[in-house]
């Protein structure tokens, strides 16, 4: 039986550690500047791409990895990050024009988005959200003003907001566990069983700034990347901080001869919706799959031509997305009109991404 792409639906155990990106699938009219972030519809094969273009993208993408430009809506800056609500029917676009639009696909409109929250600098991204007992899923957006707001998409003002310590740089939500990431490494944990404070907060367990924050599978604990090439694991209760750790990943050897190592920021973490196992993808223009209960790595995989900027799993597993697009890490004089920027479509086959297998009881 042919699965996603053409290949085989199951695959024989491999114990190789190095993965094959050759038939990874190109989709179809990239957006034409840096990509800042890709998310995948929670109910349908539809991918939205926000770019620094100031365009948020939807589309389609069929069994054979082709895909088909759907949908479309503009902001009047560079759009840093998307999400989707659960139904799968919005898109909300984060925009350095301080505002969030979002697209109602029910509606058959496929060009325009009404704007549904306002900050007083760039909104850096949004997530909807579950509050309990709200009948309606809210929008939680973090932005560079230092505060993060919670909007009923019926009202104009929010209907909460909470001060942060700095600018916020990364947020996700599982469950009731929302984190939010800032500038000099505080992460704040909220319990949206009271939204309008902060759980705990603590400083990241990484020594230098923090590029990504994505929480488990379960809404336990969350996993972070950092500008130095590391990962940390961090759970929220302290009953479980014994099971807390980092590791190095997106590193090299440096030249020759030359006691030194190149290091790169890891800028995107991306939780495989069904085994728990994650990706981490970085400015060295690779990704890795990861086994964070057995702390191991399952796959590794070539370079892709240039930065990677935004990872997602779609709702099955079956399909990793990533955005090659320069990343900004080595500076202004680095980018080129020539750079890059395009969402390669890997299918994820056979063991890829199946934790190992465990051998005795681990508490």
């Amino acid at each position: 039986m042919s699965g996603l792409f053409g290949q085989p639906s199951a695959a024989a155990s491999n114990t190789n550690t190095t993965g094959d990106i050759s038939k990874d699938v190109a989709l179809t009219a990239p957006p034409e500047d840096g990509i800042s972030d890709l998310k995948f519809s929670p109910q349908s094969e539809h991918l939205a791409v926000s770019s620094w273009d100031k365009k948020v993208r939807i589309y389609e993408i069929n069994s054979s990895g082709g895909s088909e430009g759907k949908a479309l809506f503009e902001h009047e800056q560079p759009v840093l990050g998307c999400c989707w609500s659960k139904d799968g029917t919005k898109v909300v676009g984060a925009g350095a024009d301080k505002a969030a639009r979002m697209m109602d696909l029910s509606s058959g409109n496929t060009t325009t988005a009404q704007q549904v929250a306002a900050h007083d600098a760039p909104i850096r991204c949004a997530r909807f959200v579950d509050i309990p007992n709200q009948q309606a899923q809210m929008l939680v957006t973090g932005s560079w003003d230092k505060t993060i707001k919670y909007w009923d998409l019926r009202q104009s003002q929010p209907v909460a907001s909470v001060t942060c310590q700095e600018r916020v740089y990364s947020l996700d939500v599982m469950n009731t566990l929302l984190v939010v990431a800032t500038a000099d490494r505080y992460i704040d944990i909220i319990n949206l069983s009271d939204p309008g404070k902060f759980y705990k907060t603590i400083q990241s367990p990484l020594k230098w700034q923090t590029r990504v924050v994505t929480c488990f599978n379960d809404g336990s604990g969350f996993a972070v990347g950092s500008v130095e090439g590391r990962c940390a694991i961090q759970y929220v209760e302290e009953k479980d901080s014994n099971a807390n750790f980092s590791f190095k990943c997106h590193r090299s050897a440096g030249q020759s001869g030359v006691n030194n190592t190149n290091v790169y920021s890891v800028n995107a973490i991306s939780f495989h919706p069904q085994h728990g196992t994650f990706s981490t993808a970085g400015s060295d223009g690779t990704f890795h799959f990861w086994d964070k209960d057995a702390k191991h790595r399952l796959k590794g995989y070539p370079e892709v031509g240039g930065s990677i900027t935004a990872t997602d799993f779609n709702r099955t597993g079956s399909i990793f997305a990533y955005s090659v697009s320069y990343d900004w890490s080595k500076g202004y004089a680095v980018h080129t009109p020539q750079t890059v920027n395009k969402v390669m479509l890997h299918a994820v086959t056979g063991d890829e991404c199946k934790p190992r297998p465990k051998t005795g009881a681990r508490k």
